[in-house]
């Protein structure tokens, strides 16, 4: 904790900030191809969150997985991130959005094969930190006024939902009404301990060059966190995307898929 408030105060590069544009798409080069891109949704969410960015990769010949987190805790989904990564030959850009990326900061931690990590309004935590710690350290957030009781489970955990008809705003602002309050129903739970599990080892972004994406009215995690975490973690190109929610693959799935293969190409220029 006594490092996060020292690196607060220190003085980050972001080498890139910009805000989203239309996408203009750049040909695979045939070193690039060998790159697979992993995509991990948050919570509250599925790997059909990543549905307009899988799209557009796929058009423009780039390997990609959609992975489907358990959102059990920080360690399980990290491991189940790591197990699917054993099964991918050749290197891998993995990008993580909201809570995923936690997931891949721990996942991608001592993996030669991870040659980049994407931020898609993103947690990039330190050793030590948790989810709820960069909140606290950030305040701003309306998250926790949004979520229904806890949903008590037979283990002892607590499942945590929004409440269907605050998700909208909070969560997908800048998504179509009808899609959002769909996302509402179909939500998955995530459980209390994984939002408070704190990150053990060393993360991924102090090895792995970084890039971060995120919109400019995001809720549930506040802009001024994110530019924190991307300056802290010398993001190689920071995108906000203007009035974007939380969701800004949902809602500009191209510019967020122009970060992604970036990303690939820097991989193997």
């Amino acid at each position: 904790m006594k490092a996060l408030l020292a690196a607060i105060g220190a003085a980050g590069i972001v080498l890139g900030i910009g805000t989203a544009s239309v996408r203009a798409a750049t040909p695979v080069s045939s070193s690039a191809a060998d790159v697979t891109v992993v995509l991990v949704h948050g919570a509250f969410a599925d790997s059909s969150s990543w549905d307009g960015v899988v799209k557009l990769l796929l058009r423009d010949h780039v390997k990609v997985v959609a992975v489907a987190v358990p959102l059990r805790s920080l360690a399980i989904d990290a491991t189940s991130v790591t197990d699917l990564l054993k099964s991918i030959p050749g290197d891998v850009v993995l990008v993580g959005h909201s809570y995923g990326g936690q997931v891949i900061t721990a996942a991608g931690s001592g993996n030669l094969h991870v040659k980049g990590l994407v931020y898609v309004d993103g947690l990039a935590p330190d050793t030590g930190e948790s989810a709820a710690d960069i909140s606290d350290h950030f305040p701003g957030a309306t998250l926790g006024p949004a979520l229904a009781p806890p949903v008590s489970l037979s283990d002892g955990g607590k499942d945590l939902y929004i409440k269907q008809d605050r998700l909208p705003d909070q969560f997908a602002a800048d998504v179509p009404l009808e899609k959002a309050q769909a996302m509402a129903v179909s939500q998955r739970p995530v459980t209390d301990a994984a939002l408070h599990d704190k990150l053990q080892g060393t993360p991924a972004w102090k090895s792995a060059p970084s890039w971060f994406i995120y919109g400019s009215l995001d809720k549930n995690i506040v802009p001024r966190a994110q530019d924190f975490m991307a300056k802290r973690a010398r993001s190689r190109s920071t995108v906000v995307v203007p009035g974007g929610s939380h969701v800004v693959m949902i809602s500009h799935p191209d510019a967020v898929t122009k970060v992604i293969e970036d990303a690939v190409h820097a991989a193997h220029p």
